[in-house]
């Protein structure tokens, strides 16, 4: 696959990125959050039937056309909630796109939800946090305890785009933990196909990317920010990949 690695821009994205979390005091503001998204990992994890379509990084790198294309189909859902058209959701476009989606939270919940995915401080979600959002929007809620909290969305494209995104998570989370450690991944990469054994140092870096607040586990959402930076989207009109804090 010659010597160009996707994770190549991560490094010093993550290091950005890290910055921004500990400047805005993250570990308290996104803790329940990442509880929750962490117990439904497990819950999903339990019930999987132990098959994986991914068995190395390659065979994650083979599916990054279908990823990009699931993502980019999602541009025309963040354009119909981004009602004033100026490339961001703010709190009450948010709002009105959990009512359409007949998404009941409260406002508590409503709240740490936009701020864990405005990574950037800015105060709007732009495309690439929106994915994020709905994609957390729709694994929390699915499957739903409650009957009435079901969100109301195109089910089989929000399938198409997510349910992979999750499958590769779980394979990575070899013992089904609900969140990402170095030797879990290095495990997952390593012993899973053992014809298509990662280098160590790769699967090293990797994680260490993935790692934004260097303590040692990877959530969902940390990983879910560092997954659509890797897989990219082309012709993304934001121009960017997360915003330095610094810009």
């Amino acid at each position: 696959m010659g010597k160009c690695h996707p994770f190549s821009s991560l490094k010093s994205l993550s290091g950005r990125i890290g910055s921004m979390l500990c400047n805005r005091g993250s570990t308290n503001m996104y803790k329940n959050l990442d509880s929750k998204l962490e117990r439904k990992m497990i819950e999903m994890k339990q019930s999987s039937t132990g098959q994986s379509n991914f068995k190395s990084i390659d065979s994650i790198i083979l599916r990054f056309p279908q990823f990009r294309d699931g993502f980019r189909n999602l541009r025309g859902v963040f354009e119909q909630y981004d009602e004033d058209s100026n490339g961001t959701i703010d709190r009450e476009e948010m709002n009105k796109c959990l009512e359409k989606l007949r998404v009941r939270m409260t406002k508590e919940e409503v709240e740490d939800l936009f701020r864990s995915c405005d990574i950037d401080g800015s105060e709007g979600i732009q495309f690439k946090e929106f994915i994020v959002l709905l994609c957390l929007i729709y694994l929390l809620l699915k499957p739903s305890s409650s009957p009435d909290n079901t969100l109301k969305a195109d089910s089989q494209q929000l399938e198409a785009t997510f349910d992979p995104i999750v499958e590769t998570f779980l394979f990575l989370d070899n013992n089904g933990d609900g969140k990402l450690n170095k030797k879990d991944m290095m495990k997952a990469l390593n012993e899973t196909s053992p014809w298509e054994r990662s280098p160590a140092r790769i699967t090293r870096t990797r994680f260490e990317e993935m790692d934004w607040d260097k303590n040692g586990k990877v959530s969902f959402r940390e990983f879910l920010f560092a997954f659509i930076n890797w897989v990219g989207i082309e012709n993304d009109d934001d121009g960017k990949e997360i915003p330095d804090s610094g810009s």
